[in-house]
């Protein structure tokens, strides 16, 4: 690391054409001053002033060292005034990601009104179900819905708010196959699970009394997209188990039916994730504040 507090003061000294004016302009001692000149001097080896009692004058090389100083110490500044202008309002860009069921059903609806709010802030949003590696992938927050959330090192976590999941089948298909009142049925019957591999995986309900019931079951489909898991659950292919913002609406219109109504998986913690609290930039912040608003509201 280089001596930057002596490339200031040198530059000083040369800027005011002396140590003694140096001095004066800095409110400082003028023993003060050149030590630090000298120390500089020391450090890169070489002579950049030439100094008496009555004459000061800079040497070839340090007219060469003053000069790239100067442009240094420039930018230095430059980089500080960036940083202030961008902490005096929200502005820039906000690099954030998206689980793709939260983002279309309950943060795409409220983007428009934060953009508006904040008309110089620019959001780069990845809509995505893969867990994404914050710190490394260079995201300023990241959204994120699980049942238990896990900590993660360098990471701060804020929670929003709990949302349901539920088991939901079309009439159609219990029509067909009969209604279910107890978990233990779910292995006669096909399912379609949000899940990596075709393996059995139980699902864990949570039924009167806090019950807690391991329901074993077959998948037919397996997928990481709630669209795809709704669409199928809606052409009758089977039982599928599904968040309550994504099938709100096909509840209502009669499109899907509850399955096993009085049990549901256990409550999924909507929560965003980012590097630090610490000189968090205000758009950044101004993002996490909307979504601890707006995004509850709209779960």
């Amino acid at each position: 690391m280089q001596p930057l507090e002596g490339f200031y003061y040198f530059t000083q000294v040369v800027d005011h054409g002396g140590f003694a004016r140096a001095a004066r302009a800095l409110g400082i001692p003028k023993s003060r001053l050149s030590r630090h000149v000298v120390a500089l001097e020391s450090k890169l080896n070489v002579r950049l002033v030439n100094r008496s009692t009555r004459r000061f004058v800079v040497t070839e090389v340090g007219h060469e060292v003053y000069r790239h100083a100067s442009a240094m110490l420039a930018e230095a500044d430059a980089a500080v005034e960036a940083v202030e202008f961008a902490r005096a309002k929200p502005c820039g860009t906000i690099k954030a990601s998206c689980p793709v069921a939260l983002a279309q059903s309950s943060l795409a609806p409220i983007l428009p009104q934060f953009l508006e709010k904040y008309p110089a802030i620019r959001l780069e949003l990845q809509v995505s179900n893969r867990r994404v590696d914050v710190l490394a992938e260079g995201l300023d927050v990241a959204l994120r819905v699980r049942s238990v959330p896990t900590g993660e090192d360098g990471l701060v976590m804020r929670s929003f708010r709990h949302v349901d999941e539920y088991l939901v089948a079309s009439p159609e298909y219990l029509a067909r196959a009969g209604e279910l009142t107890d978990p233990a049925q779910l292995k006669q019957h096909p399912t379609l699970d949000y899940a990596g591999e075709f393996d059995r995986r139980p699902w864990e309900l949570v039924g009167p009394d806090t019950q807690i019931a391991r329901a074993e079951h077959t998948p037919r489909i397996v997928c990481h997209d709630f669209v795809v898991l709704r669409t199928a659950v809606l052409a009758g292919l089977g039982v599928a188990r599904l968040p309550e913002s994504v099938v709100r609406e096909d509840l209502k219109q009669g499109g899907l039916r509850r399955v096993l109504p009085e049990w549901m998986s256990p409550q999924g913690i909507v929560h965003v994730v980012f590097p630090t609290r610490r000189g968090l930039l205000p758009a950044v912040r101004a993002f996490i504040d909307f979504l601890g608003e707006h995004l509850a509201e709209r779960l």
